[in-house]
């Protein structure tokens, strides 16, 4: 009985960790970068994650890229008059001890002219490059349909 109730224990942990995945480097942490699944022919894709800065000075995310798209556009997404606009940011600004997240209804990273649609299950990489902490790959998991990630 303990020992089915340890493996049973063992189990949800490996679970978790396999859903909630995260990246480091430097002073940065990158959570869980996601996706939704596309369909065929659509031309672009979103993607969402967290950055978390535990260092003493900003760090500012310039852009991304991924080969399973021509660009990578950062977009906020607002509502004024019951109306959803998306509007263009240019860069993301990380202050010290704060955490920037890009999460439906608000910050999401576009994916432009998509090469291929994006599949339930997949991993997608996605390069970041920071102004001071430089380059890191991440990989994207393509969550089904209604995930919703817990922070």
């Amino acid at each position: 009985m303990f020992r089915q109730l340890i493996t049973l224990l063992a189990a949800a942990v490996l679970a978790a960790a396999a859903n909630a995945h995260e990246y480091s480097m430097g002073s940065l942490v990158i959570g869980h970068p996601w996706s939704r699944p596309t369909v065929s022919g659509m031309p672009t894709g979103v993607a969402y994650l967290s950055i978390t800065n535990r260092g003493l000075r900003q760090d500012t995310l310039l852009y991304a890229s991924t080969p399973m798209a021509e660009r990578v556009e950062f977009h906020r997404t607002s509502f004024e008059a019951g109306m959803a606009h998306m509007r263009p940011v240019n860069t993301l600004v990380i202050q010290p001890n704060s955490t920037v997240k890009a999460e439906p209804g608000g910050l999401h990273l576009m994916l432009v002219d998509l090469k291929a649609p994006l599949v339930e299950g997949s991993m997608v990489p996605l390069v970041l490059h920071f102004e001071s902490a430089g380059e890191i790959t991440v990989q994207i998991k393509v969550e089904p349909m209604g995930f919703e990630p817990h922070h």
